[in-house]
Protein backbone atom coordinates (compact mmCIF):
# COMPACT_ATOMS: atom_id res chain seq x y z
CA UNK A 1 0.00 0.00 0.00
CA UNK A 2 1.86 2.89 -0.95
CA UNK A 3 1.65 6.26 1.66
CA UNK A 4 -0.64 8.04 -0.96
CA UNK A 5 -3.44 4.98 -0.06
CA UNK A 6 -2.38 4.68 3.88
CA UNK A 7 -3.46 8.36 4.39
CA UNK A 8 -6.41 8.03 2.21
CA UNK A 9 -7.27 5.38 4.07
CA UNK A 10 -6.61 7.40 6.96
CA UNK A 11 -8.89 9.59 6.14
CA UNK A 12 -11.71 7.33 5.53
CA UNK A 13 -11.10 5.57 9.19
CA UNK A 14 -11.02 9.00 11.24
CA UNK A 15 -14.31 10.51 9.19
CA UNK A 16 -16.34 7.09 9.24
CA UNK A 17 -15.47 6.88 13.18
CA UNK A 18 -16.33 10.33 14.36
CA UNK A 19 -19.11 11.21 12.39
CA UNK A 20 -22.54 10.10 14.14
CA UNK A 21 -23.85 6.31 14.47
CA UNK A 22 -24.54 3.89 17.53
CA UNK A 23 -21.30 3.31 18.97
CA UNK A 24 -21.13 7.33 18.99
CA UNK A 25 -24.56 8.30 20.47
CA UNK A 26 -24.56 5.49 22.90
CA UNK A 27 -21.19 7.03 24.08
CA UNK A 28 -22.32 10.57 24.37
CA UNK A 29 -24.91 8.88 26.26
CA UNK A 30 -22.68 6.82 28.45
CA UNK A 31 -20.48 10.08 29.08
CA UNK A 32 -23.57 12.31 30.51
CA UNK A 33 -24.67 9.38 32.42
CA UNK A 34 -21.54 8.22 33.67
CA UNK A 35 -18.92 9.66 33.21
CA UNK A 36 -15.72 9.40 31.46
CA UNK A 37 -13.60 6.82 33.73
CA UNK A 38 -16.27 4.44 33.65
CA UNK A 39 -17.45 4.84 29.98
CA UNK A 40 -13.52 3.78 28.94
CA UNK A 41 -14.62 0.16 29.01
CA UNK A 42 -17.12 0.94 26.63
CA UNK A 43 -14.66 2.73 24.53
CA UNK A 44 -11.81 -0.03 24.23
CA UNK A 45 -15.15 -2.98 23.29
CA UNK A 46 -15.94 -0.78 20.30
CA UNK A 47 -12.29 0.18 19.32
CA UNK A 48 -11.17 -3.85 20.03
CA UNK A 49 -14.45 -5.26 18.57
CA UNK A 50 -14.23 -3.19 15.53
CA UNK A 51 -10.38 -4.55 14.71
CA UNK A 52 -11.48 -8.03 15.15
CA UNK A 53 -14.90 -7.46 12.90
CA UNK A 54 -12.46 -5.78 10.59
CA UNK A 55 -9.80 -8.74 10.48
CA UNK A 56 -13.15 -11.37 10.11
CA UNK A 57 -14.43 -9.78 6.84
CA UNK A 58 -10.75 -9.11 5.95
CA UNK A 59 -10.23 -12.77 6.22
CA UNK A 60 -13.25 -14.16 4.57
CA UNK A 61 -16.62 -13.34 6.87
CA UNK A 62 -17.78 -10.74 3.99
CA UNK A 63 -17.28 -13.58 1.47
CA UNK A 64 -19.48 -15.78 3.54
CA UNK A 65 -22.14 -13.20 4.38
CA UNK A 66 -22.28 -12.49 0.81
CA UNK A 67 -23.03 -16.42 -0.04
CA UNK A 68 -25.40 -16.65 2.73
CA UNK A 69 -28.08 -14.13 2.32
CA UNK A 70 -30.03 -15.71 4.87
CA UNK A 71 -27.67 -15.82 7.36
CA UNK A 72 -26.86 -11.82 6.41
CA UNK A 73 -30.44 -10.91 7.04
CA UNK A 74 -30.83 -12.74 10.12
CA UNK A 75 -27.92 -10.98 11.68
CA UNK A 76 -29.79 -7.90 10.12
CA UNK A 77 -32.91 -8.46 12.06
CA UNK A 78 -30.80 -9.52 15.03
CA UNK A 79 -29.11 -6.09 15.11
CA UNK A 80 -31.51 -4.14 14.53
CA UNK A 81 -33.75 -5.76 17.50
CA UNK A 82 -30.42 -5.18 20.26
CA UNK A 83 -30.11 -1.75 18.92
CA UNK A 84 -33.90 -1.00 19.46
CA UNK A 85 -33.49 -2.54 22.99
CA UNK A 86 -30.26 -0.31 23.45
CA UNK A 87 -32.37 2.50 22.41
CA UNK A 88 -35.39 2.02 25.10
CA UNK A 89 -32.44 1.55 27.85
CA UNK A 90 -31.16 4.98 27.14
CA UNK A 91 -34.26 6.96 26.18
CA UNK A 92 -36.11 5.35 30.10
CA UNK A 93 -32.78 6.54 32.04
CA UNK A 94 -33.50 9.17 34.31
CA UNK A 95 -30.90 10.23 36.80
CA UNK A 96 -26.97 10.66 36.50
CA UNK A 97 -25.03 7.91 37.78
CA UNK A 98 -22.70 8.35 40.89
CA UNK A 99 -19.56 6.05 41.83
CA UNK A 100 -21.73 4.48 44.37
CA UNK A 101 -24.59 3.54 42.66
CA UNK A 102 -25.50 -0.12 41.35
CA UNK A 103 -28.66 0.58 39.74
CA UNK A 104 -27.59 2.13 36.45
CA UNK A 105 -24.36 0.42 34.78
CA UNK A 106 -22.41 1.75 31.35
CA UNK A 107 -22.02 -0.83 28.82
CA UNK A 108 -19.16 -3.45 29.30
CA UNK A 109 -16.40 -4.10 27.66
CA UNK A 110 -17.21 -7.36 26.04
CA UNK A 111 -20.78 -6.14 25.41
CA UNK A 112 -19.75 -2.93 23.86
CA UNK A 113 -17.32 -5.37 21.93
CA UNK A 114 -19.77 -7.83 20.43
CA UNK A 115 -22.24 -5.15 19.50
CA UNK A 116 -19.70 -4.10 16.66
CA UNK A 117 -21.50 -7.87 15.06
CA UNK A 118 -24.74 -6.49 14.82
CA UNK A 119 -23.83 -2.93 14.44
CA UNK A 120 -25.12 -2.00 10.83
CA UNK A 121 -22.65 1.05 10.63
CA UNK A 122 -19.37 -1.07 11.34
CA UNK A 123 -20.12 -3.58 9.09
CA UNK A 124 -20.64 -1.01 6.10
CA UNK A 125 -17.47 0.46 7.34
CA UNK A 126 -15.13 -2.83 7.56
CA UNK A 127 -16.70 -4.23 4.41
CA UNK A 128 -16.19 -0.88 2.20
CA UNK A 129 -12.18 -0.17 3.81
CA UNK A 130 -12.08 -3.79 2.67
CA UNK A 131 -13.47 -3.14 -0.59
CA UNK A 132 -11.69 0.28 -1.20
CA UNK A 133 -8.13 -0.46 0.08
CA UNK A 134 -7.43 -4.17 0.22
CA UNK A 135 -4.23 -4.84 -2.40
CA UNK A 136 -5.16 -8.47 -4.44
CA UNK A 137 -1.20 -8.48 -4.69
CA UNK A 138 -0.39 -8.15 -0.95
CA UNK A 139 -3.90 -9.01 0.68
CA UNK A 140 -3.20 -10.70 4.09
CA UNK A 141 -0.58 -7.17 4.80
CA UNK A 142 -3.29 -5.05 3.62
CA UNK A 143 -5.90 -6.46 5.96
CA UNK A 144 -3.41 -5.65 8.41
CA UNK A 145 -2.96 -2.29 7.22
CA UNK A 146 -6.46 -1.51 7.54
CA UNK A 147 -7.11 -2.83 10.79
CA UNK A 148 -4.19 -1.06 11.96
CA UNK A 149 -5.25 2.58 10.38
CA UNK A 150 -8.17 2.20 12.10
CA UNK A 151 -7.04 1.14 15.26
CA UNK A 152 -4.66 4.33 15.28
CA UNK A 153 -8.19 6.57 15.02
CA UNK A 154 -10.82 4.62 16.22
CA UNK A 155 -10.16 5.18 20.02
CA UNK A 156 -9.40 9.25 19.80
CA UNK A 157 -12.24 9.55 17.55
CA UNK A 158 -14.62 7.54 19.89
CA UNK A 159 -13.49 9.18 22.72
CA UNK A 160 -14.59 12.31 21.83
CA UNK A 161 -17.82 11.62 21.95
CA UNK A 162 -17.75 9.85 25.43
CA UNK A 163 -15.96 13.77 26.41
CA UNK A 164 -18.32 15.20 25.46
CA UNK A 165 -21.07 13.87 26.98
CA UNK A 166 -19.09 14.04 30.68
CA UNK A 167 -18.47 17.78 29.56
CA UNK A 168 -22.65 18.40 29.44
CA UNK A 169 -22.54 16.33 33.06
CA UNK A 170 -22.89 19.56 34.40
CA UNK A 171 -25.94 20.85 32.59
CA UNK A 172 -27.63 17.49 32.22
CA UNK A 173 -27.99 17.62 35.93
CA UNK A 174 -31.16 19.11 35.80
CA UNK A 175 -33.44 15.74 35.94
CA UNK A 176 -36.11 17.47 33.05
CA UNK A 177 -32.96 18.30 31.00
CA UNK A 178 -31.38 15.02 31.41
CA UNK A 179 -34.49 12.95 31.03
CA UNK A 180 -35.22 14.75 27.36
CA UNK A 181 -31.79 14.80 26.04
CA UNK A 182 -31.72 10.31 27.07
CA UNK A 183 -34.91 10.44 25.05
CA UNK A 184 -33.49 12.33 22.28
CA UNK A 185 -30.17 9.95 22.44
CA UNK A 186 -32.80 6.89 22.43
CA UNK A 187 -34.66 7.93 19.32
CA UNK A 188 -31.24 9.28 17.69
CA UNK A 189 -29.85 6.04 18.21
CA UNK A 190 -32.81 3.98 16.97
CA UNK A 191 -33.37 5.90 13.83
CA UNK A 192 -29.88 5.04 12.78
CA UNK A 193 -31.66 1.67 11.74
CA UNK A 194 -33.58 3.83 9.01
CA UNK A 195 -30.81 3.56 6.22
CA UNK A 196 -30.78 -0.83 7.01
CA UNK A 197 -34.34 -0.56 6.38
CA UNK A 198 -34.50 0.99 2.89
Amino acid sequence: MSLDAFLALLVYAFVTSITPGPNNLMLLASGVNFGIVRTIPHMLGISIGFCVLLLAVGFGLGAVLTAFPALHTGLKIAGAAYLLYLAWKIAMSRSLSAKGETEAKPMRFIDAAAFQWVNPKAWVMAITAMAVYTNADHPFLSVVLIAFAFSLVNLPSVSIWAGFGTALRGFLSDPVRLKWFNIAMGVLLAATLWPMLK
